[in-house]
C-alpha cells in the first residue's frame, strides 16, 4: 500500500490536511510508515496494490472518517463522472477489524477522543460507562507507548530503504500466477482455457489464436471470453479441427508486457463422423441457477431443418421447434442465427420471426451468398442450446447457353473520395469454357442505372473503380464472361460513400461503446508548425491496375491538421513526381493508377498543413507494377470418407505455397458418367468438406480445385473411388492408421525418457502426419490411468515424455495419425524404470531402415543415439546375422567405425534373410545395441531399376528413376547422402507419372554425395547414384558439348571504328538458317534500316553488323541484336555508357579526322627512334600517299637540318641517323610533309625526359654488347676490363667490390682506352682479393658483369704481375741505341763523315764499333767517342774508297745488348755544291735538311728503322775483332786530315744535319711502350753532316 495519499483523492475535501487535526497528522503519519513497512516485508505485495483503494466516496474511506458510528453498505460498482456504470471494484478481504476501517485499534481510540466524540459521550452514556472508558484509555496508553517504541526502532532500522520508496514503487509487470494449461478434445466438444494474472496497474488481458487476436464480436457464439476477480478465461464452443493451434494470453500494462501459451488439439472420432456429437457444456455458474426467476431454464431444439438444398432467386425458410421449460408466460429467449459462425442481422435478405415456440429464418432471395453452415442459438439464462446445417445454394439457370455462373461475395476493399476497389470471389462453374474476365458495373444509391465501370474484361478478381462524385454513395455488381456469354450478374454490394475515409469517421457520429480501454485525447493543435516525416510508408497492395500504400502519421503530436502529398519516380531515376497536386488526402492511404505495367517504381509521402510542406517520408523499395499474386497451385491428395448413406467427407492436402488463399471448390462426378458437379458454390476456406446430396450406393470421385484472387487453380488428382453408404457396419477399412509397435526407451534422465518406435504396418488412407503419446504409472505391477505426453503431434518416431516420477515404473502407448483421423493406440510397452542412466558409453541407435534391397547388397540407415554417454558419439559399428542364426553367429561388418549413419553391406549370399543392428561409440567405448532389424531377404525384386543419369540436348544433367509397381498415393523422396532434398537452389525435383528426375540446376563441387531416391507406398522400391569427383567432371564436359537451347555464337557483340570514323556493331554467329532473323535494339527500342543504321545479314558466314556514320550524345546507351532461328534464340548486348561511351565517341571523332588527313601526304607512323647494334640513333618515320611533288623537311628546335648523307628515304620510310649521339643532340624533332594537296607533321621530343629514355636505350645496348668481365696483368698490378661495341661519355658505370661500391684512389684506378673500360689495381695484396663487378646504368635494371678474382685466378695473374714487372725493370735499364744513324750513307770521296747517337742503360752501357762485324779502335782517321754515357760519335775525316762498308754500333750491360747498323758508300767524283744532313725530328723520324738536293733524297731514310738486338756472346766478339782490325785504318785517316779541319767540320755537322732513328722493341705490351725513359728523347740523338 502507498505511503501517501492516492494521486486520484489528493484533491478530495476530505484528504485535505487542513481538515484534520495536528493529533491526527500525527497518528496518520505513524500509520503511514508502519503501512509502507509492511509492505516491503508482505510476500503478497500484489493484494496492496492500487486497485484496493479504488471504491466510491459512500464506501470504505467515507466510512472510516464519518463520525457516525453507523456504516453505510458498501458497493462494487466503479462509476465515471456522470455516474454512469463502467465497471465492477474487487472488495477487500474483511478478516479483520484493522482492514475494515483501515485504522488500528490505538488510532480508533485515539478518534474517539476527539472533543466532539467527548460530547456526545456526555450526552447519552453514564459515569459507569465513562469509569470504563478512562480504564481502557490508560491500558491502551501503555500499549500505544510500547508499540510506539518498537516502531520507531523498525523505522530507525530502514529508513535510508523508505526514503527511496515512492507512489511507484508498488506497481509492477504482470505476472502469471496461473498459467493455462494445454488441452486434447474430441471434435464438438467444448475448451475452456484460464489463467490468473497480478499485476498493477491492472494489466489488459488479450487472447491470441495463432498471434491472431480473437474477438468474442466477430465470431458470436464461437468464443467467449471472461475476466472476474484477476482470473480470466477462454471459452471456445463446439471445437473443430481449425481450432487446433497454439493460444496465447498477453497481459499488459505501464510497466511490461508478459505471455503464456497453451496448445488446443481437437482430434476425431475414429471410423465414423457424426454430426450430433455431444453439445456444448452450458454455462454454469458457482452459485447455482442465475435468473431473475430464481430458476433454471432446460432449452430443446426440436423438430429441426436438415440439410438444404435451393437454386438462386428461391425463397427458403428455415426453422425449428423450441421447448423451453419450464414454460413461463411472455418469456421469450434470446434467439440469434448465424452463417458460418456470423451472426445475421435482419435486412431485406434474411427475415427472422420468433413465435413463442418456433424460431424461423426466411431467406428472401437466394444467392451463393447465402450458402454455409446455419446455426441457431437459443440464450436463456442458464445457458443456451445450438443447432447447425448446412444449406446449399445452386447456380441459376445461365440466360445464355455455356455462359459461367454468377460471381459472389462482391465488396469495397478499400474508398476514397476518387476511387472504390471492388473485390469479389469467382464462380465455381465456368459454363464448360474458361472464363475470359469479370465485368465490373456501379450504380448510384437511388437510382436505378447502372454503369459498366471497364471497357474490356479483367481477370485478376479485384478492379478500381474511378470517375465517381465524391460525397456520393454507390452499390456494384460484377458480371463474368467467357465465350459463350455473359453471366447473370452478382448480388449487389453494400453500400458504400465516394469520400475520405478521414471525414468518413468523423461522419459516423455515434461514440465508440465501453471497451475497457483508457482513450487517450490529444492535446490542442500547435499552429505554425511544419509536421515531420510520415513513418512506415509501404506497398500493401500491387496489382497492374493500381498500387496501394499505406503509413502512419508523424510521431509528433498536437499537430495542426496534417494532410498528405504522394510522390513517386521511375526506378533508377531520381526525379520525384508528386501524383496529388490539386488536393492533399487526409487518410494515411492512397491507391495510384495509371502507373505503366513492367516498369518499377518508388514512393514516399510528404506531410503538410497551414505552416507548410513537411520533409519527404523514406522511400519504398522499387515495386514494379504487376500482379505479383499468382494462381494457388492445386491441392494435393484428395481422400474421401464414407459419413452417411448420402454424403461423404473429402479431406484434401491444402495447396503449397498460395498466397490469399480464397478457399476451395470441390467437385464430385459418379464413377464412368465423367460428369463432374460442384459440390459447393462458395469457397470453403478448410481442407474437409461433407458433400451432401449424394446418391446412395453409387460410387464418386472428387476433385478440388482452390481459388484467390488471381484466379482458380489446376484440379487436384482424382480421389479414389467411394461407394456413398452409411460408414457404420460398412466394412471397409478405416482411412486412419494402425498402431505403431517396437517402444523402446533411448534415454532415461531423473524425470524423462526418450521413447522411440516403428512405423506402422498400414498407414491409412494417407500418409502419417504425426504421432500422440500416452502414458501410465504402473504401482506393484497394477497399471494406473493413461496421460497424454504430447498436446501437439510429433513427426519423428521419437518423444521425450517429461514431468515423469524419478524411480517410478511406467508403460507407454503411441499413435498415428494422417489427415482421416488418429488411430487406435498400441500395445502397452514394457514396463520401464525411470532413473537415471550414468553409463559412459552411447546409448543404442535407432530407427535402422533399410533400403536398395538387390541380391548381393543393401542399404541400411540409422538415427545416432539420444544418449550420447560421457563423450561425443565419433562412430558407428553394424553387426549381421543370418535370420535363423543363433545369438553368437553376430559378426561386424565393419572393422573401423562409421562417420556417417548409412552404410552400403555387399557381398550378401542371394536369397538368403538377414537381420541388422548397429551400436555406436565414443572415446568410453562401444554402447548398446540397438533394436534388430525385420529379416530381409537379399533379392532383387522384379521390375527394380536403377538410377540413370542423363545429360539432355540441352546440357542439363539429371538423374532419372522409374518405378513401375507404384500405387496412386505412391511419391517419389529424393535424398542427398540419405538426408531428403530440401533446398531447390542446386536441385530440381520433376515427377510424372512413373518415373521422376533430379535436374542439376548449377552442377558444381558441392553436388558431389550419394543421391538416392525412394518410392513411397511401396514394397521399398529405392536406388542410389553415386557422384563422384570424377564422374561429375566427366558429365560436364558431355554437358558442354551438347547443344544448348540458343543460337550459339563464335563472337559476342562487339564494337570496332572503320575509316572516316564509322561504328561498327557485329557479331558472328555459329550457324543459322534462311529462316533466321535478327532485330536490333537499342535502349529496348527497335531501330530499322535507314539513313542513320545501316545493317546486314550474312546468312552464310553468320556475321551480323550495323553501322553507324557518327556518334552523337544520344547514341549513349544499350545495344543488343537478338537473333531467332525457329525455336532458338539468343541475343547479345553492349553497354555503351559513361567513359566506355565517351571514349569511343572520342576514337570516332578521330577516326574520322584521320580519314581527312590521310587524303594528302600523311605519317602513317609518326616519328620515333631506335637504337641500332651499332648504337647508332635512327629517327624515322613512315610516311604514306606520296609523289614526287611531297617535300619532307627535317627540323630540330624549329631550325631545318641540312640535307646531307644522313637525310634518307626508302620504302615510305623516312631516317635520319645520328652516329654518335651526345648532349648536343638534344631538342625536339619535327618531319613537315608537304604538297599541294596538304601537309602532315610529326614531332618527337627529345628532351629532359625524353632524351633520357633514349639514352637509357643508348646505354642498354651499349651493356648488352660489352664483353664478359676479364682479368690481365701489367707491369704495375692487375687490370679488369672489358670491351663494348662503343662507348660514350655519358655512359654512367660502376665498379663494385664484394657488392660494394670502389671508391677510386691512387692504388685502385679505371678509365676507358677505346672501346676497352678497365680497373687498375696498382701493387695487388690478397686484399684484394673477392668479387668485383661493373655495372652499366640504363635507366631500368642495368646489367652487369662480374668476375671473381680470388683463387687460382688472383694466384695466376699476381704471379703474371710479378714477372712483368721484373720484365719492366729490365727494359727500362737495359742498354739501347736510342736512335741517330741512318741506314745508308753515301759520301763523296775525301769528304769527312761525322755520325752521333744516343746511348742509354743503367748502368752506363760498354760501347763498341764494328765494321763489317769486325770491332774498329779509334785512331786518327776513324776517330770514336763516347762523352757522358749517353753520347757515342763516329768521326771519318776523310772518306775514301776504303771507308765504304757495313759499320755497326755495339752497346751492352748486365740488363742486355743492343747494336746499330748503317752503310757508308764512298762514291767517286767532283764534289756537289750540296750538302747532305740527317736528323731526326721531335717524333724520332729521319728527315732531310732543306738544303738537300732532291737526287740525294731517298724515300728509305724517311721510315722509321728497325734496332737489332745482338746479344749473342759470338757475334759480339766477331764484331770486337772486326773493330780492331778497322782501328788502325781510322787513325791513318784521321793522320791525313788536318785536326782543326775535322773540328770545324763537327761544328757544322751538328748546326746543318739531324737524324733521329727510333728507338723500335719488342711488342711486348701496349703498356710497356708508353714507359719508356723519359730522358731517351730530351735531345738530339745523332748528328751528321757531309760536305
Amino acid at each position: 500500500m502507498s505511503g501517501s495519499i492516492p494521486f486520484y483523492q489528493k484533491h478530495h475535501l476530505h484528504y485535505d490536511r487542513g481538515y484534520r487535526s495536528k493529533e491526527t497528522q500525527s497518528k496518520v503519519s505513524q500509520y503511514q510508515a508502519s503501512s509502507r513497512y509492511s509492505a516491503s516485508g508482505s510476500a503478497s505485495a500484489a493484494t496492496r496494490s492500487r486497485g484496493l483503494n479504488v471504491s466510491s466516496r459512500s464506501g470504505l474511506e467515507e466510512s472510516r472518517l464519518s463520525p457516525s458510528p453507523k456504516r453505510a453498505k458498501p458497493t462494487y460498482l466503479a462509476v465515471d463522472k456522470d455516474n454512469q456504470i463502467i465497471g465492477y471494484v474487487v472488495p477487500i478481504f474483511r478478516g479483520s477489524q484493522e482492514f475494515a476501517t483501515g485504522l488500528s485499534d490505538t488510532e480508533e481510540a485515539r478518534v474517539r477522543d476527539t472533543a466532539a466524540y467527548m460530547a456526545r459521550r456526555n450526552l447519552f452514556t453514564s459515569g459507569l460507562e465513562m469509569e470504563r472508558s478512562e480504564l481502557i484509555s490508560r491500558k491502551e496508553t501503555m500499549r500505544e507507548s510500547a508499540e510506539r517504541i518498537t516502531l520507531n526502532k523498525r523505522i530507525h532500522e530502514h529508513e535510508e530503504h523508505f526514503k527511496r520508496m515512492n507512489e511507484d514503487s508498488l506497481m509492477h509487470a504482470p505476472e502469471f500466477v496461473i498459467k493455462p494449461r494445454s488441452h486434447t478434445v474430441w471434435e464438438k466438444q467444448c475448451v475452456r482455457l484460464h489463467c490468473t494474472v497480478s499485476g498493477w496497474p491492472d494489466p489488459r488481458v488479450v487472447w491470441y489464436k495463432n498471434n491472431v487476436a480473437l474477438d468474442p464480436l466477430a465470431n458470436p457464439g464461437k468464443y467467449k471470453i471472461e475476466s472476474r476477480y484477476s482470473v480470466h478465461s477462454l471459452e471456445i464452443n463446439k471445437c473443430d479441427f481449425d481450432d487446433t493451434a497454439q493460444y496465447r494470453v498477453s497481459a499488459m500494462n505501464a510497466q511490461g508486457e508478459l505471455s503464456a501459451f497453451a496448445s488446443v488439439v481437437v482430434k476425431r472420432f475414429k471410423g465414423e463422423i457424426d454430426e450430433f456429437l455431444p453439445a456444448p457444456r452450458r454455462a454454469i455458474t458457482e452459485v447455482g441457477p442465475v435468473s431473475e426467476y430464481g430458476i433454471t431454464f432446460q432449452t430443446h431444439i426440436v423438430d429441426k431443418f436438415g440439410v438444404s438444398f435451393g437454386r438462386e432467386g428461391e425463397t427458403m425458410s428455415l426453422g425449428c421447434t423450441v421447448i423451453i421449460y419450464p414454460a413461463l408466460h411472455r418469456y421469450q429467449p434470446e434467439v440469434e442465427w448465424y452463417r458460418d459462425d456470423v451472426l445475421l442481422s435482419p435486412s431485406k435478405w434474411t427475415h427472422m420471426h420468433w413465435s413463442g415456440d418456433r424460431a424461423t429464418l426466411t431467406l428472401t432471395h437466394l444467392n451463393k451468398e447465402d450458402e454455409g453452415l446455419y446455426t441457431l442459438r437459443v440464450t436463456t439464462k442458464s445457458g443456451y442450446e445450438t443447432y447447425s446445417a448446412y444449406v446449399f445454394v445452386r447456380d441459376a439457370d445461365a440466360e445464355v447457353e455455356g455462359a459461367p455462373a454468377a460471381p459472389l461475395d462482391v465488396r469495397c476493399l478499400d474508398a476514397n473520395k476518387d476511387y472504390i476497389i471492388v473485390a469479389w470471389k469467382q464462380p465455381a462453374v465456368d459454363g464448360g469454357s474458361s472464363i475470359l474476365g469479370y465485368f465490373v458495373d456501379r450504380c448510384e444509391v437511388g437510382t436505378t442505372h447502372w454503369i459498366q465501370c471497364n471497357d474490356t474484361p479483367v481477370k485478376f478478381a479485384r478492379f478500381p473503380v474511378t470517375g465517381l462524385v465524391e460525397g456520393r454513395s454507390y452499390i456494384f455488381r460484377v458480371r463474368a464472361v467467357n465465350k459463350s456469354g455473359i453471366s447473370r450478374p452478382s448480388r449487389v454490394s453494400e453500400p458504400v460513400a465516394a469520400m475520405d475515409p478521414a471525414d468518413r469517421a468523423r461522419m459516423r457520429g455515434t461514440s465508440a461503446p465501453w471497451t475497457g480501454q483508457i482513450i487517450v485525447t490529444e492535446e490542442e493543435p500547435a499552429e505554425g508548425i511544419v509536421p515531420g516525416k510520415p513513418l512506415d510508408l509501404q506497398v500493401t497492395e500491387a496489382t497492374k491496375n493500381y498500387v496501394v500504400l499505406s503509413w502512419k502519421p508523424p510521431g509528433e503530436k498536437g499537430l495542426e491538421g496534417v494532410m498528405y502529398y504522394v510522390e513517386k519516380c521511375v526506378s533508377g531515376t531520381d526525379s520525384w513526381q508528386r501524383v496529388n497536386t490539386e488536393i492533399p488526402v487526409k487518410s494515411p492511404r492512397f491507391a495510384l493508377f495509371d502507373l505503366a505495367e513492367g516498369k518499377a517504381y518508388r514512393f514516399r509521402v510528404r506531410c503538410c498543413n497551414s505552416a507548410g510542406v513537411g520533409e519527404p517520408s523514406d522511400p519504398t523499395e522499387a515495386t514494379t507494377v504487376g500482379d505479383k499474386l499468382d494462381i494457388p497451385s492445386a491441392p494435393g491428395k484428395v481422400i474421401p470418407t464414407r459419413n452417411t448413406d448420402t454424403s461423404v467427407v473429402v479431406s484434401w492436402e491444402a495447396s503449397r505455397d498460395a498466397k490469399e488463399l480464397v478457399g476451395y471448390y470441390i467437385e464430385g462426378s459418379i464413377v464412368g458418367s465423367n460428369v463432374w458437379e460442384p459440390c459447393n458454390n462458395k469457397p470453403v476456406n478448410v481442407t474437409r468438406f461433407i458433400c451432401h446430396g449424394l446418391i446412395t450406393g453409387e460410387k464418386y470421385v472428387f476433385r478440388v480445385r482452390a481459388v484467390n484472387a488471381a484466379g482458380i487453380s489446376q484440379f487436384s488428382q482424382e480421389s479414389e473411388a467411394v461407394e456413398v453408404k452409411a460408414a457404420i457396419g460398412g466394412g471397409i477399412l478405416h482411412a486412419s492408421p494402425a498402431p505403431p509397435y517396437g517402444i523402446t526407451v533411448l534415454e532415461c534422465v531423473r524425470d524423462s525418457m526418450v521413447l522411440a518406435w516403428k512405423q506402422p504396418t498400414f498407414i491409412g488412407g494417407a500418409d502419417i502426419t504425426g504421432y500422440f503419446v500416452d502414458y501410465r504409472e504402473v504401482i506393484d505391477g497394477v497399471p494406473g490411468k493413461w496421460h497424454e505426453a504430447n498436446i501437439k503431434a510429433v513427426s519423428e518416431r521419437a518423444y521425450r515424455v517429461s514431468d515423469l516420477k524419478e524411480n517410478k515404473k511406467y508403460q507407454f502407448q503411441v499413435r498415428a495419425a494422417n489427415m482421416a483421423g488418429v488411430g487406435i493406440p498400441s500395445l502397452p510397452s514394457n514396463t520401464f524404470l525411470c532413473e537415471e542412466w550414468t553409463i559412459a558409453v552411447p546409448g543404442p541407435p535407432y530407427d535402422l531402415q533399410i533400403r536398395e534391397v538387390r541380391n548381393d547388397s543393401l542399404v541400411l540407415l540409422w538415427k545416432p543415439p539420444v544418449y550420447q554417454g560421457r563423450d561425443p558419439v565419433n562412430g558407428f559399428y553394424v553387426d549381421i546375422k543370418e535370420a535363423d542364426a543363433p545369438e553368437e553367429a553376430w559378426r561386424g561388418v565393419n572393422t573401423k567405425a562409421l562417420e556417417k549413419t548409412y552404410t552400403k553391406i555387399k557381398d550378401l549370399k542371394e536369397g538368403e534373410k538377414y537381420v541388422f543392428r548397429v551400436r555406436a561409440q565414443n572415446k568410453a567405448g562401444v554402447g548398446k545395441v540397438s533394436d534388430v532389424t525385420e529379416p530381409v531377404p537379399a533379392l532383387t525384386k522384379p521390375g527394380t531399376k536403377e538410377i540413370v543419369v542423363d545429360v539432355d540436348d540441352d546440357g542439363v544433367i539429371s538423374l532419372n528413376f522409374e518405378c513401375g509397381n507404384m500405387t496412386p498415393d505412391s511419391k517419389f523422396v529424393w535424398s542427398k547422402n540419405y538426408e531428403e532434398i530440401t533446398d531447390t537452389s542446386r536441385l530440381s525435383t520433376e515427377t510424372k507419372g512413373t518415373k521422376s528426375k533430379v535436374v542439376f540446376n548449377r552442377p558444381g563441387e558441392e553436388d558431389i554425395g550419394v543421391y538416392s531416391c525412394l518410392v513411397t507406398h511401396t514394397d521399398g522400391a529405392s536406388s542410389s547414384y553415386t557422384l563422384s569427383e570424377e564422374e561429375l567432371k566427366r558429365l560436364l564436359e558431355i554437358s558442354h558439348d551438347h547443344k544448348f537451347p540458343i543460337i550459339p555464337l563464335k563472337s559476342d557483340l562487339a564494337v570496332e571504328l572503320l575509316e572516316k570514323g564509322r561504328v561498327r556493331f557485329w557479331l558472328q554467329a555459329e550457324k543459322m538458317s534462311n529462316n533466321g532473323k535478327v532485330d536490333y535494339v537499342f535502349n529496348d527500342n527497335v531501330v530499322s534500316q535507314g539513313e542513320k543504321y545501316k545493317m546486314n545479314f550474312d546468312k552464310n558466314t553468320g556475321v551480323i553488323e550495323m553501322t553507324m556514320e557518327s556518334l552523337t550524345p544520344a547514341d549513349e546507351g544499350t545495344y543488343t541484336f537478338q537473333l531467332q532461328d525457329g525455336k532458338a534464340t539468343n541475343q547479345s548486348s553492349l553497354v555503351l555508357i559513361g567513359d566506355v561511351f565517351k571514349q569511343l565517341q572520342k576514337e570516332s571523332e578521330f577516326q574520322r579526322k584521320e580519314y581527312f588527313r590521310k587524303q594528302g601526304p600523311h605519317f602513317i607512323e609518326y616519328l620515333s627512334w631506335e637504337v641500332t647494334p651499332e648504337c647508332c640513333v635512327v629517327l624515322k618515320c613512315k610516311v604514306g600517299n606520296m609523289k614526287k611533288e611531297t617535300s619532307a623537311l627535317w627540323h630540330k628546335d624549329r631550325h631545318q637540318i641540312k640535307v646531307d648523307e644522313h637525310l634518307g628515304f626508302a620504302e615510305g620510310v623516312l631516317k635520319l641517323e645520328i652516329a654518335q649521339i651526345s648532349k648536343k643532340d638534344a631538342g625536339v624533332y619535327e618531319v613537315i610533309l608537304k604538297d599541294d594537296r596538304g601537309q602532315d607533321t610529326s614531332t618527337l621530343n627529345l628532351t629532359d625526359q625524353g632524351f633520357k629514355d633514349l639514352m637509357n636505350e643508348v646505354f642498354s645496348v651499349i651493356a648488352n654488347s660489352s664483353t664478359p668481365l676479364k682479368i690481365t696483368s701489367t707491369d704495375e698490378g692487375i687490370r679488369l676490363y672489358t670491351f663494348v661495341s662503343y662507348y660514350n661519355d655519358l655512359l654512367q658505370v660502376t665498379w663494385h667490390y664484394k657488392d660494394s661500391a670502389i671508391a677510386f684512389s691512387d692504388r685502385i684506378k679505371s678509365g676507358v682506352v677505346g672501346e676497352q673500360l678497365w680497373l687498375q689495381i696498382k701493387e695487388p695484396t690478397e686484399k684484394d682479393m673477392g668479387k668485383y663487378a661493373i655495372e652499366f646504368y640504363d635507366g631500368k635494371g642495368g646489367l652487369r658483369r662480374t668476375v671473381d678474382l680470388s683463387g687460382q685466378a688472383f694466384d695466376d695473374a699476381f704471379a703474371e704481375f710479378q714477372r712483368l714487372k721484373a720484365a719492366a725493370i729490365a727494359e727500362r735499364n737495359r742498354a739501347r741505341v736510342a736512335g741517330g744513324l741512318p741506314d745508308v750513307v753515301t759520301i763523296q770521296e775525301g769528304k769527312a763523315l761525322n755520325l752521333t747517337c744516343n746511348i742509354s742503360g743503367n748502368p752506363v752501357p760498354e760501347v763498341t764499333w764494328l765494321k763489317n762485324d769486325r770491332e774498329i779502335t779509334s785512331d786518327e782517321h776513324c776517330i770514336l767517342k763516347f762523352e757522358s754515357g749517353k753520347f757515342a760519335s763516329f768521326t771519318i775525316t776523310g772518306v775514301n774508297t776504303s771507308d765504304s762498308g757495313k759499320y755497326s754500333i755495339l752497346v751492352k750491360n748486365k740488363y742486355g745488348t743492343e747494336s746499330g747498323d748503317f752503310t757508308v758508300e764512298v762514291t767517286e767524283g767532283t764534289p756537289d755544291l750540296g750538302v747532305t744532313s740527317y736528323w731526326t725530328d721531335e717524333e724520332g723520324n729521319v728527315v732531310f735538311g732543306p738544303n738537300t738536293p732532291k737526287e740525294k733524297m731517298k724515300t728509305t731514310l724517311t721510315g722509321t728503322k728497325m734496332q737489332k738486338r745482338k746479344e749473342s756472346v759470338s757475334k759480339a766478339s766477331t764484331v770486337k775483332n772486326v773493330e780492331d782490325r778497322e782501328q788502325g785504318k781510322t787513325n791513318e785517316a784521321q793522320n791525313d786530315r788536318n785536326p782543326g779541319e775535322v773540328g770545324a767540320l763537327d761544328s757544322d755537322q751538328t748546326k746543318e744535319a739531324k737524324v733521329d732513328l727510333i728507338n723500335q722493341t719488342l711488342p711486348v705490351d701496349q703498356s710497356e711502350a708508353s714507359e719508356q725513359p723519359a730522358d731517351s728523347a730530351e735531345k738530339p740523338e745523332a748528328v751528321a753532316e757531309t760536305t
